[in-house]
């Protein structure tokens, strides 16, 4: 605000004012209880400030600040500093005598800064704080109801003397009022730990000013929380950089947090205004969905759906562990979900997106927390590397949480750990595992019918061949549902048609009966597996929905009911619904752990 006349010269009393903002701001007690805004006084409706008063205070944070008023920085440090102090030490409460109240209420505040030093007093707010003693407001507010409010301490809160600097809270109901009231001390206990912590850390020389030019913020505290008291998440915890820049978030579009597995950096935006307590509960989240692959096990899911769907089993594994506690914002919590996966959140989700699309993650609405683009650079040699390195994080963090006794973890969580410790199975063992439990050797018996070779120690003697046995090679077939989308490359059904005729020799199966299906579904017919490792004409190319061509096998008059059933595809497709019971589903993209097997529903 410049003055009249000198519109590029700067008002010395607003410099004056914002000094003192910026030092409450700066300050670990109070910058956290500077959620509300502070408003000059002609910006805001309502009562003003009086004439002889500073600034007032009303329950959800709002400060008036009077607009005429000069003070120096020390004094507006010290306004504000009383003003936010009503709202942690919850005096914003319903007594039989307000004014009393309010006297004992500002009589604590000035002890309490004066023991603090922090700012100093303007002349209007000087009391004699030597006949108070070490009481507590209640006990204050008890003498000052027996024998009256001395005169001398009329003057020590900031709206001037005769009036209240806490305005009637703008909720009407009492339990409202009362989780109000909750929240703002538990924001000062919050503070007042990070204040004790700043000073301990530059007594011990750790963090002093001279020594860093950029503190230790709560953010940094609940990682190294996490690196000290949290073994299942320390080394994930110590493996990222953590970025607290304002205007990068904004960039970004993070309102809370979010995390870039690729390149290893977690986001936090300190303008969210969290706890410590929150933040690690936050910090834990982000780092799961790091340690878990969430967004490498995405597999075509559309990206923001499969964000919440992994945020509600994340967040319920959390509640159920009780790291940190549920932030305010940006949080999915739902108990019915409880038990559930990710792939199975995801298929609930899908039901009703016009829902779900409308909801928030910690980086905003809309916007998922996992940046970063899916790409392959998990494939390369540096991918491969770094996603080994994840998994063998939480491993090791889990056998140290488990040993060390440092409490309970969800089944769901171990589970999933465990299973990211196994390497994932060539799809090539499972098909031949496959071939191994539905087409067992063939019965082999001596036959005349064709001579085999005459021994070369008897050529005079004729011997009898070894065959199969009359009428084994009856009904032994199966069906293959090959996914010939656009996403299965060439050499992807190369090695499929390949693996499909070599194992069909082996195990003696005459006759396969195939079906091409990318958008609908091209029956083939039966064919010997002599000609599936020849020149096999392949079509469809379109968009990957296996359905059709299960459909056309359950339909077709000439395949048995109780035939086996293969469906091969890349790695990823949506529900099947089959009513054999012999069916299996074999993704080729097994270079992911925890790579979906797929979801094939039986019909009963």
């Amino acid at each position: 605000m410049g003055r009249k006349g000198s519109p590029g010269k700067p008002d010395p009393a607003t410099e004056d004012f914002d000094k003192g903002l910026e030092r409450v701001r700066q300050h670990p007690l109070f910058g956290c209880l500077l959620r509300g805004r502070v408003y000059r006084d002609e910006q805001l409706l309502g009562p003003r400030v009086p004439h002889d008063g500073w600034a007032m205070v009303s329950a959800n944070g709002t400060i008036r600040v009077h607009s005429k008023r000069r003070g120096s920085p020390e004094e507006w440090a010290y306004v504000l500093a009383h003003c936010v102090l009503h709202l942690g030490l919850g005096h914003f409460r319903d007594v039989d005598d307000a004014e009393a109240w309010q006297a004992a209420c500002c009589c604590f505040i000035a002890r309490f800064l004066r023991d603090l030093k922090f700012g100093r007093p303007p002349e209007g707010m000087l009391i004699d704080l030597e006949t108070l003693g070490a009481q507590d407001e209640e006990r204050l507010y008890t003498a000052f109801r027996l024998r009256g409010i001395p005169p001398q301490l009329h003057g020590a809160g900031a709206a001037g003397e005769g009036c209240a600097d806490m305005l009637a809270s703008h909720l009407s109901e009492p339990t409202a009022r009362a989780k109000e009231r909750q929240e703002w001390q538990r924001l000062f206990a919050g503070g007042l730990l990070d204040a004790v912590d700043s000073a301990v850390e530059v007594a011990a020389g750790i963090d002093s000013p001279a020594r860093s030019s950029h503190p230790r913020t709560r953010a940094a505290r609940a990682r190294s929380w996490f690196m000290a008291h949290f073994p299942l998440l320390g080394s994930l915890a110590a493996a990222f950089e953590l970025i607290e820049d304002p205007l990068l978030c904004q960039r970004l579009h993070i309102s809370v947090a979010a995390v870039d597995a690729e390149a290893q950096e977690l986001y936090i935006n300190p303008h969210a205004n969290l706890d410590e307590a929150e933040l690690r509960f936050v910090l834990a989240h982000e780092l799961l969905h790091v340690g878990l692959r969430h967004q490498a096990r995405r597999l075509g899911r559309e990206p923001f759906l499969w964000n919440i769907a992994c945020d509600y089993v994340v967040n319920g594994w959390l509640v159920e562990m009780g790291v940190g506690e549920l932030p305010s914002i940006g949080v999915l919590h739902d108990p019915e979900l409880k038990g559930m996966s990710a792939e199975e959140v995801y298929d609930v989700i899908v039901t009703d997106l016009r829902r779900y699309r409308k909801m928030a993650t910690l980086r905003g609405v809309g916007l998922g927390d996992m940046l970063g683009e899916e790409r392959e650079w998990w494939r390369t040699g540096e991918g491969v590397s770094l996603d080994s390195f994840y998994r063998r994080c939480l491993a090791q963090g889990l056998e140290y949480h488990c040993s060390s006794g440092r409490g309970l973890l969800p089944a769901g969580l171990v589970e999933e750990i465990r299973a990211l410790e196994q390497p994932p199975i060539d799809w090539d063992v499972e098909l031949a595992r496959w071939f191994d439990a539905h087409f067992s050797p063939l019965e082999q018996r001596r036959s005349w019918l064709r001579m085999s070779r005459r021994q070369s120690s008897a050529p005079d003697i004729p011997r009898p061949r070894w065959m199969p046995a009359e009428r084994m090679e009856d009904g032994r077939t199966f069906g293959v549902v090959l996914d010939t989308s656009g996403s299965m490359d060439r050499k992807l059904l190369a090695k499929a048609l390949g693996a499909i005729a070599s194992y069909a020799l082996a195990r003696d199966v005459p006759r396969v009966r195939v079906v091409f299906c990318d958008a609908v579904a091209y029956d083939e017919g039966y064919l010997a597996p002599e000609d599936i490792a020849g020149r096999v004409r392949v079509r469809g190319r379109g968009g990957t929905l296996l359905q059709p061509g299960i459909d056309l096998l359950e339909r077709a008059h000439d395949f048995p009911k109780d035939g086996p059933l293969l469906i091969i595809t890349d790695g990823y497709c949506d529900r099947l619904l089959v009513k054999r019971e012999h069916a299996f589903l074999l993704p080729m993209e097994r270079h992911l752990p925890f790579a979906p097997k797929g979801k094939v529903f039986r019909l009963s």
